[in-house]
């Protein structure tokens, strides 16, 4: 059975690209419902420590303050990754493998277009490899394995030419995830069970789900203030979802989706500050959430003027 797990990074921020992640798990069809967090108890856990010695798989809220660096998202994200049996050495390595098919929008934006970073950049290559072997011994023994890990860059200018479209953040959020749905399916097919963090107030998904996977049959399992659930599809071929808030404290691969998808971000963050940081002297890095950003914006406005940067390339419309 495929157990998949979906969140995403920067969904608030004005700079900086919208990232949704989703990773998808292989387990024995009787355990598909357990907690993978239990399941693989002797090899994660869902809170850093300093005398843990097991890897930390949670929320990115919780495995990355910026005060203190991106050390423990960076070592989960790549550790995980190497589980997998990928190694990317730079951060379009890591795109190729994890979102080839942006790599062209990416490149549109001149931040991004030439820009590259060596990873691991606050681990070690020999600590990822010793930690993997680890958490491949833990899952083999309980027969669990990653099929994949999947995410959707939506770099500034598609996020608002694709608000131009659904004139909602919300719905383009939800499509982006119900694109990786789309991917996952051709890639490895169902049965699958489908965890969704949810964003927001929303409790019907059933328009956009039909809309997204015509032709399959449809059925409401629920609808509450907490948790919508649908089984899709027939038979053999039948598949679940369910969009859960706070997901990323109840589903492992929720957390690990969160995981990756902050991890990309913060990485193509940097590019935005090292591509304007070196025209704009002491200059001051940006997160790129709403206060700051206005700060940053107008700290590059010289830049942005003398460059002739157009504005739908750099700032998001809402």
């Amino acid at each position: 059975m495929i157990v998949v797990g979906i969140d995403e990074a920067g969904y608030g921020p004005l700079l900086g690209p919208l990232v949704v992640s989703a990773t998808a798990f292989n387990v024995p069809p009787e355990r598909a419902n357990d907690n993978l967090w239990s399941v693989l108890s002797d090899g994660v856990c869902n809170e850093p420590s300093r005398h843990e010695t097991r890897l930390p798989i949670a929320d990115s809220k919780i495995l990355f303050k910026r005060k203190k660096g991106i050390e423990t998202l960076e070592r989960t994200a790549l550790v995980m990754l190497k589980a997998a049996g990928r190694s990317p050495e730079t951060l379009r390595d890591l795109t190729k493998i994890l979102a080839p098919e942006k790599l062209e929008q990416l490149s549109q934006h001149p931040w991004y277009a030439h820009y590259d970073c060596a990873i691991p950049s606050a681990t070690s290559s020999a600590d990822i490899a010793t930690r993997a072997n680890a958490v491949k011994r833990c899952m083999s023994a309980q027969q669990v394995s990653i099929r994949g890990i999947f995410c959707e860059v939506v770099a500034e200018a598609d996020y608002n030419r694709r608000i131009k479209i659904t004139r909602n953040k919300a719905t383009l959020l939800l499509q982006a995830g119900l694109r990786l749905i789309q991917k996952i399916q051709a890639r490895v097919g169902t049965p699958m069970i489908v965890h969704v963090d949810r964003q927001g107030g929303r409790a019907k998904y059933r328009e956009a789900l039909m809309t997204f996977f015509e032709g399959q049959s449809l059925r409401v399992n629920s609808e509450t203030p907490t948790c919508s659930a649908y089984t899709l599809g027939e038979g053999d071929r039948s598949w679940t979802i369910d969009f859960t808030t706070k997901g990323e404290s109840s589903h492992l691969p929720i957390a690990l989706a969160s995981v990756f998808s902050k991890y990309l971000r913060e990485l193509y963050m940097g590019a935005v500050n090292a591509y304007f940081g070196s025209r704009v002297d002491d200059l001051t890095p940006t997160a790129g959430y709403y206060t700051d950003a206005m700060r940053f914006l107008a700290d590059i406005a010289p830049a942005v003027q003398r460059e002739k940067i157009d504005k739908s390339l750099l700032v998001r419309s809402r």
